[in-house]
């Protein structure tokens, strides 16, 4: 039997390696009256994969069997692989094993979709209900919310899950039609919406009544793949931008398509992945969500494709040279965090330090700013910069820079 079970883990464990939106940040699950696990803020540990790709410690799919034929996937309906199955009960009892032998923290379980998207759903949904209520597991859990399934099913899987996640899986509709045909963008807008909704109102509930219950307390995400389709980067983060506006998503993960299967419309097999890509995508999404930048000023229709050489707050400040060099002493926070180099920790560090004292170049050493890049765009009481040239300090820092310009050419399908 646990040759079996080792069997299908190996299977089942391989397949998942490819969704990427694994993150358990934002939940607290107190552990009481002698329960088994415990939920911090901190999260949940990961692994990375030598391709540089995240991996949970149990990170796996209920089945790989599908009915849906979607082009980018490995788990698609027409191809040939290995294909297996877990009970509900399997699931928990790896779970409950792992974590006494301190293998994982939790646990990230999604599935292929199997007689339809409810049956499917409602097994995932027994998982996690059967390691709360059954044998009180405080640990991390996070389930893929099944596209088409019914919302009573979503609201169960909310009751017992820290996050949920349902994949956009890819930048337009134009490509979904493309590659997954039997997908809609309605089917997986529909419970994102939903999703929100009930967070809002609990949320706005639990202000009155103290002992509301918990609801998907680390939220929702979902997750793009990106370097299978033709959309820039513009395109792409107007998406994302979207979603985290119109359903309050705590992550939008951007996940580096990887060629594994023969297809016409998709890149060939041996194609490099597009990490450098995917790498600028996360630092784009940073800027918006953390570093007060609109879309627009990071992208736009004079620059839909982000820099692959530099990272695009650099970017930026080369196209705004205007604004520079800014005074540390006088600037605000907003126009410091713009300064590159300079991040969230450093910008709130500057504007305590200089209640107390005029900054000069060794204080922004102390302060943890990356000197180097920084000391360019920035005058203290000690240092004005001479004027800065674009093209000059741009090659100054990519002799320096640990990227290449490899990356997976993008195809142009629709033509």
């Amino acid at each position: 039997m646990w040759e079996r079970i080792q069997e299908k883990l190996k299977i089942l464990a391989d397949a998942a390696k490819y969704d990427v939106s694994c993150s358990s940040s934002g939940s607290k699950r107190v552990n009481t009256d002698k329960g088994i696990g415990n939920t911090t803020e901190s999260g949940i540990c990961h692994s990375y994969t030598e391709d540089g790709r995240c991996v949970s410690l149990l990170k796996i799919l209920l089945t790989n069997y599908c009915l849906y034929d979607c082009a980018y996937c490995v788990s698609r309906r027409s191809n040939d692989i290995q294909r297996a199955g877990f009970t509900v009960n399997e699931v928990v009892a790896l779970t409950l094993n792992f974590y006494r032998r301190n293998y994982i923290e939790g646990l990230f379980l999604s599935s292929g979709i199997f007689k339809n998207p409810d049956y499917t759903m409602e097994r995932l949904v027994r998982v996690a209900k059967t390691l709360r209520t059954l044998h009180r597991f405080n640990g991390y859990i996070h389930l893929k919310t099944i596209p088409g399934c019914s919302e009573e099913l979503i609201l169960e899987a909310a009751t017992y899950a820290d996050r949920l996640s349902v994949n956009i899986e890819l930048p337009s509709e134009q490509s979904l039609r493309h590659l997954a045909p039997e997908k809609s963008k309605d089917s997986i807008i529909k419970p994102m919406s939903f999703l929100h909704h009930r967070i809002t109102a609990l949320a706005d509930e639990r202000k009155v009544i103290r002992h509301t219950p918990t609801f998907a307390p680390a939220g929702q995400s979902t997750q793009m793949v990106v370097g299978a389709t033709p959309e820039n980067d513009l395109q792409v983060m107007t998406i994302a931008d979207s979603l985290y506006k119109k359903f309050g998503l705590r992550r939008v993960y951007y996940s580096g398509y990887v060629p594994v299967l023969a297809d016409h419309r998709l890149p060939a097999p041996g194609t490099p992945v597009p990490m450098i890509r995917e790498n600028r995508l996360y630092q784009t999404d940073w800027l918006l969500r953390f570093y007060k930048f609109s879309l627009h000023e990071v992208l736009n229709a004079q620059n839909p494709q982000l820099d692959l050489d530099i990272d695009p707050k650099l970017s930026w400040a080369f196209r705004n040279l205007d604004q520079f060099p800014v005074d540390i002493n006088k600037a605000d926070y907003e126009m410091i965090l713009r300064v590159p180099g300079i991040g969230i920790s450093s910008a709130l560090k500057i504007i305590e330090a200089r209640r107390f004292k005029t900054l000069n170049l060794a204080d922004l050493r102390t302060l943890g700013v990356a000197f180097n890049r920084a000391k360019h765009f920035v005058y203290t009481s000690d240092n004005r910069p001479r004027e800065v040239v674009a093209a000059v300090l741009r090659q100054q820092i990519l002799q320096q820079s640990k990227y290449h310009t490899t990356l997976t050419p993008q195809m142009q399908l629709f033509t």
